[in-house]
């Protein structure tokens, strides 16, 4: 399980077969390699075509229902993609330089190092213009975290059962709100992107109100945010694995904006 994203930005890929078809068959490519290895590690030499395994899903109805899925068909779907790799050299939106290279994802669970990680990199009372303003989206806009506790339980979406806190000096930030904050405020609009990294230091911060208006009413061009506001952040050894990728997501969020388009989030 894993949080997907993708640079919606429009291309001959998507327009065939959609932003979520091709997520859908990078996934099952990637399921079926994954099942393909197992097997062949337990000595099983049958083709894909005789492999299979089962998927529950929810259906409609809300009641989950079992299918069972042949790798051979996965491989099929995904050969589909061949295609359309040719599209993505050049790309704007292909910030990873490989075939759709617009598309990435977050691993569950989130590491605890990568929670306290996010919540450190949140702006404080030194710098008082983007503090107020998550504030105000704690105060006036409800990031409650109250539709992350139930993830907690299991151990499947963090690696730590506890809330992680950060007391911000007027009032407590917690590790539930920030991921409410980030990844279920729905598909991330270039203005949300621009104060995101913001909060997260992944650019320059804004030095004055005016320059915090201007993000957030989107009247940058593409320029001037490459100009004013580079993506800086860099990879560091201490970094573990989901901070690796939240590093990758945030460059994502940085290209969308650039864009002026919007990433598409399933977390």
């Amino acid at each position: 399980m894993a949080i997907d994203y993708i640079v919606d930005y429009a291309c001959a890929p998507k327009q065939a077969l959609g932003s979520a078809g091709i997520l859908e068959r990078l996934k099952g490519r990637a399921r079926a390699e994954t099942i393909i290895r197992l097997f062949r590690e337990n000595g099983d030499e049958r083709p894909p075509s005789q492999m299979g395994f089962e998927f529950e899903r929810t259906a409609a109805s809300g009641e989950n229902e079992t299918q069972v899925i042949v790798v051979q068909d996965l491989l099929d779907q995904a050969a589909e993609l061949t295609a359309y790799e040719a599209a993505c050299v050049g790309c704007p939106a292909n910030i990873f330089a490989r075939p759709f290279g617009c598309i990435d994802s977050i691993q569950y669970p989130l590491t605890e190092q990568s929670e306290r990680w996010m919540l450190n990199r949140l702006p404080d009372i030194d710098q008082p213009l983007l503090w107020l303003l998550l504030r105000q989206g704690v105060q006036e806009m409800g990031y409650d975290g109250q539709a992350v506790k139930p993830l907690r339980t299991n151990g499947v979406y963090f690696e730590s059962p506890f809330v992680f806190d950060r007391n911000m000096q007027d009032f407590t930030f917690d590790s539930n709100q920030m991921f409410e904050m980030t990844f279920l405020l729905g598909h991330i609009q270039p203005s949300h992107a621009g104060i995101l990294l913001q909060f997260y230091g992944a650019v320059p911060r804004a030095p004055e109100a005016n320059d915090i208006l201007k993000i957030m009413n989107q009247t940058m061009t593409a320029e001037e945010i490459t100009t004013q506001y580079p993506f800086t952040m860099t990879d560091d050894d201490s970094d573990d694995h989901t901070i690796v990728e939240l590093k990758r997501f945030l460059r994502a969020v940085h290209r969308a904006w650039q864009l002026g388009v919007p990433v598409i989030i399933d977390a």
